[in-house]
């Protein structure tokens, strides 16, 4: 390597370390404020406002009936939609990353839809597609079968803004990991569910539960797609994020922050498992490309 290379390979080092102390204190307390001011002080309020009137009000609203009916549902929602998207994210990834066919592009950018279309204009398309006066409308009605305003239009406005979340992860890392290895396992006689459950899975096992983990996150705080959809109908179609808002219209504030705070606390154990996934796919996958939650293609 050249002098002036070697040069341009340590300026960047050089200058990440030879900051003076005044700047590294200042930029470090920017955002240690950044995250004070929009992470520490919303989720303090949230539990302050939950316990205002006390510990056992705080437990009344979490076991009152119309509360548990909403976490009920969002945890039905949540059990439909993981599986089915977690499915759908390793066929998509599979064939983008492994395969070259037409309409590769296409796929791909209908897979980024949902992370561009506003989650209520997502459910006025169900509202369109089955509502009462839909395009499908008339022949639900006729047959009695309900999609909006009961459990199927939530789980599919829910599926419908969460599927992008496993096959974004698993593409950029099923690429970086190439085909190599399922070229040579095919060459040798395997077929293609032997590559794909003893090749290819174990190598993407913990960007696939990273993926889950972020999509699990998603489909049980849904708020957009599924408040156009759901009907609002108190105890069998409000989910959780729904129970909260219409408590506080009502103006039951301890209530309502008490159901949210079952949201941060999910919240909380999300980031927890993440960073466990995180670490141990570092600490056991060093070469298989880049760490979940790494920069998407």
């Amino acid at each position: 390597m050249s002098a002036t290379a070697t040069i341009v390979a340590e300026s960047p080092r050089r200058l990440a370390v030879g900051e003076p102390a005044l700047v590294r204190r200042l930029l470090i307390g920017i955002a240690l404020g950044f995250l004070a001011l929009f992470v520490f002080v919303p989720v303090a309020v949230v539990f302050a406002y939950a316990l205002e009137k006390g510990f056992e009000a705080y437990v009344q609203a979490l076991v009152d009936a119309d509360a548990l009916a909403a976490v009920k549902l969002t945890v039905i929602t949540a059990l439909i939609a993981v599986p089915l998207n977690t499915l759908f994210g390793l066929a998509a990834s599979w064939a983008i990353a492994k395969f070259d066919f037409f309409g590769k592009q296409l796929l791909i950018t209908l897979i980024d839809l949902p992370l561009t279309v506003s989650p209520v204009i997502s459910g006025l398309v169900f509202i369109l597609a089955f509502g009462a006066r839909g395009l499908f409308g008339p022949w639900l009605q006729a047959h009695d079968v309900k999609i909006v305003f009961a459990l199927p239009g939530i789980v599919l406005a829910t599926v419908f803004v969460t599927f992008p979340f496993v096959a974004r992860e698993l593409i950029p890392l099923m690429q970086s990991q190439g085909k190599d290895e399922e070229e040579a396992a095919r060459s040798l006689g395997a077929s293609g569910w032997q590559i794909f459950r003893r090749v290819t899975l174990p190598k993407i096992r913990w960007g696939l539960l990273y993926g889950m983990i972020l999509l699990n996150a998603r489909a049980m705080g849904e708020f957009g797609a599924v408040s156009v959809v759901s009907g609002h109908i108190r105890g069998l179609t409000n989910t959780i994020p729904l129970h909260v808002e219409i408590l506080y219209n009502e103006y039951q504030f301890a209530a309502a922050f008490a159901v949210a705070s079952l949201l941060v606390l999910l919240a909380f154990v999300t980031i927890g498992v993440k960073h466990l996934v995180e670490r141990r796919y570092r600490s056991r996958s060093p070469d298989h490309g880049p760490a979940p939650g790494g920069a998407k293609s």
